[in-house]
């Protein structure tokens, strides 16, 4: 009922986040304000503060793909990459389209991420020299 009134009565006391579950409220003190990793991966050691965090590294290590497409047999490491490759080879899902190039997107994130640049906003700064840019990538213009 909380998601459709906006109702969020868990309130972290740490920060001015609230949150409408007190699991997610959880979640979200161990990931942000704690530094305790309990987590490890058997592969290298790497550790994590959340369990979820630790299966999706563990996939590097085995190349698993257990998302699985519904119409072929291609299967992929990330529900992100399933979902392109649905919208693509079977035209399943939806684009997300800007509004000023007609340039289309298989994640809303990618165009959000895109948007930022017809506002000029650049918040991602290169670690290797003082370039700004507004996608996370700036490897193509750092060199």
């Amino acid at each position: 009922m909380r998601v459709h009134t906006g109702d969020k009565p868990y309130k972290c006391s740490l920060c001015d986040k609230s949150f409408s579950d007190s699991g997610n409220l959880q979640r979200h003190k161990r990931s942000v304000h704690s530094n305790r990793r309990p987590y490890d991966c058997c592969y290298c050691g790497k550790l994590f503060k959340c369990s979820s965090d630790l299966e999706c590294h563990v996939r590097t290590h085995t190349a698993a793909k257990p998302h699985s497409c519904r119409h072929c047999s291609e299967r992929s490491t990330w529900p992100d990459q399933l979902k392109t490759h649905l919208l693509k080879s079977h035209n399943e899902g939806s684009w997300f389209t800007c509004n000023i190039f007609q340039k289309i997107f298989t994640q809303i994130t990618n165009l959000r991420i895109h948007i930022l640049c017809h506002e000029g906003v650049k918040p991602y700064l290169c670690s290797e020299c003082p370039y700004h840019n507004s996608c996370c990538s700036c490897a193509s213009s750092c060199t």
